[in-house]
């Protein structure tokens, strides 16, 4: 959203607006209203000029005459109520007489109140001074209203932009050699931190890695870009990228949440090494991956706190033996994290690992099997927050 733009809802004068053929009535009115600063008053006596001169003037209260010369007073009323620019300014009606079955009609017709003509100032003054507060207080609640609507606007529109930007630098899908990688990135309508990607270290050593900050919104995303950059450029000082522990322990040194407005991340980072087929990873508060391989699944994640949370975190590496045809999923929780219209309950880890092992067919189709599943759990197609999540196989 723009810096620095205030929203200040408009001030509104009382503007009290006479509709009465008989100009001494029009007098009287005006000696009764003057002298109060807040008050400005207006009158016509033609009625025929009375819809143009309200429409003009938007007044705060329209006092109407009932009888008057060449339209009926009640037709007037039907008039004001159906005209879109005049139907919720507050009508009262004048008569020269006090009677019911009048007054039902003239509320019937949308009529706001009713007085007999001529009232007691100070009567006059309550009952202006009381509609026309609540047809400012309307006028102003309808004014924040579409302010907040612009800002809503404002805000999915720089969300939109913030989405197509971190999309624009995840890594593209690999289709052939030792390492084939796909993926799927869908984010919510609030978007989250969620970042990822993978590369060679070497001629020997593949990295892969995916990242979720916590909360949503452009600030998280920005955070996720700015920790993606540094594994990608591999400008962390002093780091060993190929010792995932030590890398998880330079990002937790260089983003601490109190220096990334309290915005943290979790972390799942790992090293395939191919000459042995070893894969040595290491996690800060993530949900573990998982190695499928003849239909099993094993979830790999060690101990370690949330990246940024607390200066001065150690964390550990451990290693797997990687099967070839082995099947590698990393994700963030948004993937599984859902509640199922049937229940209106959780959708369970173990459920979503089992049913990640029944999953199979060419690379990302697990993926996409996993979205139509998900989507149907929960009875819609948009996610509360990002779903991402990575697919490799191993030849």
């Amino acid at each position: 959203m723009s810096e620095g733009k205030e929203h200040l809802l408009t001030e509104h004068k009382i503007n009290v607006l006479l509709i009465d053929d008989q100009p001494m009535v029009g007098e009287a009115v005006r000696r009764m209203l003057e002298g109060e600063g807040d008050i400005d008053f207006h009158f016509v006596s033609d009625p025929t000029k009375a819809i143009p001169t309200a429409e003009e003037l938007q007044p705060t209260v329209i006092l109407q005459d009932l009888v008057m010369p060449d339209i009926d007073g009640m037709t007037m009323v039907k008039f004001m109520r159906v005209n879109s620019k005049l139907k919720d300014i507050p009508l009262i009606v004048l008569s020269t007489k006090e009677e019911p079955t009048t007054k039902a009609e003239a509320f019937a017709l949308g009529a706001n109140d009713y007085l007999v003509k001529l009232p007691d100032r100070i009567e006059l003054l309550a009952r202006i001074r009381y509609h026309s507060k609540g047809y400012i207080n309307l006028l102003q609640r309808n004014e924040a209203y579409e302010q907040l609507r612009e800002s809503r606007d404002e805000m999915r529109k720089e969300l939109a932009v913030a989405a197509d930007y971190v999309t624009s630098l995840l890594p593209a899908p690999v289709k052939e050699g030792d390492i084939q990688a796909d993926w799927r990135f869908i984010p919510s309508a609030s978007l989250g931190g969620d970042s990822f990607g993978y590369h060679w270290l070497d001629d020997d050593h593949f990295a892969m890695y995916l990242l979720d900050v916590c909360d949503h919104g452009v600030g998280s995303a920005l955070l996720s870009v700015s920790a993606m950059n540094v594994l990608r450029s591999q400008t962390l000082p002093d780091t060993d990228f190929l010792q995932p522990d030590k890398v998880l322990e330079a990002l937790n040194d260089s983003f601490q949440m109190d220096q990334q407005n309290n915005l943290y991340f979790t972390m799942w980072y790992g090293v395939y090494r191919k000459s042995d087929r070893t894969l040595i990873y290491s996690s800060g508060g993530h949900p573990p991956a998982l190695l499928i391989s003849e239909g099993k699944a094993e979830q790999l994640r060690t101990p370690g706190m949330i990246v940024g949370g607390m200066p001065d975190m150690t964390y550990v590496s451990e290693s797997v033996t990687v099967k070839p045809g082995a099947r590698f999923f990393l994700y963030s929780d948004g993937v599984y994290e859902l509640k199922k219209v049937s229940d209106n309950k959780m959708w369970e880890f173990g459920e979503f690992s089992e049913f990640m092992e029944r999953t199979g067919g060419e690379l990302g189709k697990p993926i996409d099997q996993l979205i139509d599943h998900t989507r149907q759990l929960q009875g819609g197609e948009l996610y509360e927050d990002d779903f991402s999540m990575v697919e490799f196989v191993f030849a």
